[in-house]
């Protein structure tokens, strides 16, 4: 044997040992590549998921403590307000407070928007009623002043509630 053949013999074992392992690698990056790609789509997921039980969560407590508000004004045009009508109202503000704070650390900015001026408007109304029930009002204080701004709440409502839709892919009027 001549060393060219030895060496045609051996370039042609490395290349068939070398083709192999760069196959296996190949198979590797692109088993990699996958396990990325499902995770990635399985966080997107979770992602969503956890987005949609914030926005229910929100818009239920939300509409709660509007409603609790609502409540509250015509129990103070009605009579005098008692204890269990305050735990009502303490309640309601307690458990929007709650959904507003996990709000803050979920979600997109646009919906957050939206929902803190959700919040800036009960705090708004709720620092009127509070200050009516108590005797002391600021000057533009009032129970229609108040009942008319919690009114209004309804509006920011539907945004917020439109805002937490189209974030999710809802289509509108769906």
């Amino acid at each position: 044997m001549d060393l060219g053949s030895v060496l045609i013999a051996v370039a042609g074992v490395g290349g068939t040992l070398g083709g192999s392992l760069l196959t296996q690698r190949a198979s590797e990056r692109a088993k990699r590549r996958e396990i990325e790609l499902v995770s990635g789509q399985e966080e997107a997921r979770e992602n969503r998921s956890l987005r949609r039980t914030c926005f229910v969560e929100l818009n239920r407590e939300a509409r709660q403590f509007t409603t609790a508000l609502n409540r509250h004004l015509h129990v103070m045009r009605e009579r005098d307000v008692a204890e269990p009508d305050r735990d009502m109202l303490e309640e309601a503000k307690r458990a929007h407070r709650d959904r507003y704070s996990e709000a803050q650390m979920i979600a997109p900015d646009e919906v957050l928007r939206r929902a803190s001026a959700v919040n800036q408007a009960l705090t708004a109304v709720y620092g009127q009623v509070k200050r009516l029930e108590r005797g002391d009002p600021r000057q533009a204080d009032a129970v229609e002043a108040a009942a008319r701004a919690q009114d209004e709440i309804w509006d920011l409502l539907r945004a917020m509630r439109a805002e937490m839709r189209r974030d999710l892919g809802v289509p509108p009027g769906a």
